[in-house]
């Protein structure tokens, strides 16, 4: 709160960029934790609120006749502009801003003040929601040919691996540990993924520090290790994600690549997969032709060509594809790396898992997944998006990418994933939001020394619990996408620009898929009709023995025949009747768009407004009784001033 310089500003203007004419006059209040903007509309209240960890960067730019723009810049590039009537306020709120969303210690991030009101035990059954002994248990490990190791308990080997980890069962404590002093950063070879049904594994590790000639008997005994832990094959392939160049650049510095002569049965792939600095400024560049205001066709494709980007996510893709076919068709183990192998490595390593296993193609398999391949192996979250004030050349859209490369493969199978595109869009944003504390530090033991587990709150059990919103209408278990391996086609043509993730910079842009939104509400339109007729069908079976009984009663039907007629039963119907609840509820069928329950604050009054960009309304003034209540006090306090 000390870094707030005004804490209201007055008369302030959202516009909204597309449409400069469309304007809404409201007053600004800036809280230690959110920047919330109130609509002065009559007998309604409509508020955005922008969360502080979420924004990348605040642009005050030059004053016009009307008041000071204000333009800030959100992590999941969404873009809302301010009009201040003051240059002096539009000065402060520039200033309070720009140090706000840029803590200097993992204290100021906002997972450590998110107070959801869930108890202890909650909290706790929450971050046990994920188990990683019980998904090598799924995949079958440990067995005759793997075990768990703890020769990196308390992090001696490898600060940046987990303290258990799966290696083959010849492979003993004195080859761990030479293998990982001949590693870049510690981190040996250990398995990421095992296939059952042919015991074909994908290990990964960092780069070794082979130098020109130098040579590590260890290391090359860890690889021969996995390879025959595989009976099933003769040789296995290590793949270096690096471009030849870089790898080649890297030697000069005494690292590089294993040399296929000092390594027996070993067969060397390299893919070529750029570093995180062309990442960065790739994604840029799309981000700059997606905010481009009434391009010509020609310069958004241009723009959209020279950015490089869908050619790196085809890379990815295509890097994913080689080590699941050689895993699934060939019956090869594949040990995977790049430079420290926390990067690139987990980027193939999990588009190859999503290729190979039905699993993680489910909504708590992917949360499984980037819980393995990301979390539990060292991905530096914390230097990659930006979650403290640091070094801007450590940033990287790195998991982004992972996630546009489930998009593409999703577009390409619609009835083989569970979840939709939503749930992609959700852990997107609370990747950059700092609100849960799954995505915090760079590696588990940074986490173990954080207690996150006991200050925080975990993310996966909460899109669990809202899992019907992220749940894809077109998925069927039973179909032939579904089952096995998926063999995407990684032509040009077959790559597109996620609209949903890139096309928000404009306030109002529905991100979603409509055709996914309209199968969902018909799916839920669809289950409303099905109940109310097996209500009726109940309620005419039930007349019909009524009938019959009268007529055993009156004798031939023709001696009473006005009391046999199904008309003259309904008159007696109690008022609460299957029939007339029926047609009440026919009489208010939903319309799609209405019909959908989303926790995603674009789509829902009562959505996650403590995450990101919300806009959330309710029909009573500020401080009214229907008022909408951030959870935590300083939210509170603001609603109920």
């Amino acid at each position: 709160m000390e870094h707030i310089r005004t804490p209201k500003v007055e008369g302030v203007r959202l516009t909204d960029r597309a449409s400069p004419r469309r304007t809404c006059l409201g007053t600004l209040y800036l809280t230690g934790t959110h920047t919330i903007f109130v609509e002065n509309a009559p007998e309604i209240r409509k508020e955005t609120w922008i969360l502080h960890s979420l924004v990348s960067g605040v642009e005050k730019q030059p004053p016009t006749p009307s008041g000071c723009p204000l333009l800030i810049r959100c992590k999941n590039f969404q873009v809302i502009q301010f009009l201040i009537p003051q240059e002096r306020d539009c000065q402060d709120v520039h200033l309070s801003l720009a140090r706000l969303s840029r803590p200097e210690r993992y204290g100021e991030l906002y997972c450590f003040s998110f107070n959801p009101k869930v108890d202890k035990e909650e909290r706790e059954e929450a971050w046990s929601f994920i188990d990683l002994k019980a998904e090598y248990s799924r995949m079958g490990i440990p067995n005759h040919l793997w075990q768990i190791t703890h020769a990196n308990s308390e992090y001696r080997i490898c600060d940046t691996y987990p303290s258990e980890l799966y290696v083959p069962k010849s492979a003993t404590p004195p080859i761990i540990v030479g293998s990982s002093k001949f590693r870049s950063r510690g981190r040996f070879p250990t398995l990421s993924y095992y296939r059952r049904d042919n015991q074909a594994s994908i290990c990964r590790s960092s780069q070794p520090l082979s130098g020109f000639s130098a040579r590590c008997l260890e290391d090359e005994q860890m690889l021969e290790a996995i390879m025959k832990s595989n009976p099933g094959s003769q040789f296995m392939y290590v793949v270096d994600t690096r471009p030849k160049l870089n790898a080649m650049a890297n030697r000069a510095a005494g690292k590089g690549y294993e040399n296929e002569d000092n390594y027996s049965n070993i067969k060397f792939q390299f893919i070529g997969i750029e570093n995180i600095h062309v990442m960065r400024s790739s994604q840029q560049k799309v981000l700059e032709v997606c905010e481009a205001k009434s391009p010509s066709m020609g310069d958004f494709l241009w723009g959209l060509e020279n950015s490089g980007w869908l050619k790196h996510i085809k890379a990815i893709l295509d890097a994913g594809i080689f080590i699941a076919r050689a895993v699934a068709e060939e019956g090869v183990s594949v040990l995977v790396h790049c430079s420290d192998g926390w990067d690139r490595t987990a980027q193939v390593c999990s588009v190859a898992s999503v290729l190979l296993d039905p699993y993680y193609r489910t909504l708590k398999g992917l949360m499984v997944l980037i819980e393995k391949d990301w979390v539990s192996f060292g991905h530096k979250f914390c230097h990659r998006y930006s979650h403290l004030d640091g070094d801007p050349k450590e940033v990287s859209p790195v998991l982004d990418q992972f996630l546009e490369c489930v998009w593409q493969l999703m577009e390409q199978f619609p009835c083989a994933f569970e979840y939709n595109e939503r749930l992609l869009l959700q852990v997107h944003m609370h990747l950059y939001s700092c609100q849960y504390g799954n995505f915090m530090g760079n590696s588990e033991k940074e986490r173990k020394d954080l207690r996150i587990r006991e200050r925080t709150h975990s993310l996966w059990a909460h899109l669990w619990k809202n899992r019907a919103d992220y749940t894809n209408p077109l998925y069927r278990s039973d179909h032939s996408q579904t089952q096995g391996a998926l063999r995407p086609v990684t032509a040009p043509y077959c790559f597109k620009l996620w609209r949903g993730m890139y096309s928000r910079s404009e306030r109002g842009t529905r991100p979603f898929q409509s055709a996914v939104d309209f199968l969902m509400a018909v799916k839920e339109e669809t289950q409303q009709l099905e109940e109310e007729l097996s209500t009726h069908e109940a309620k005419i079976a039930n007349l019909e023995k009524q009938g019959k009984r009268v007529q055993a009663k009156e004798g031939p039907a023709g001696k009473n025949s006005e009391a046999n007629t199904p008309q003259s039963y309904t008159g007696s119907l109690p008022t609460n009747s299957p029939v007339q609840q029926g047609e009440l509820e026919s009489s208010q069928l939903i319309l799609p768009r209405d019909v959908l329950k989303s926790s995603d604050p674009d789509l829902s009054v009562n959505s996650d407004q403590e995450s990101g960009v919300a806009d959330l309304s309710c029909l009573s003034p500020i401080g009214g009784e229907g008022s909408v209540k951030d959870p935590d006090s300083d939210e509170a306090a603001y609603c109920t001033a």
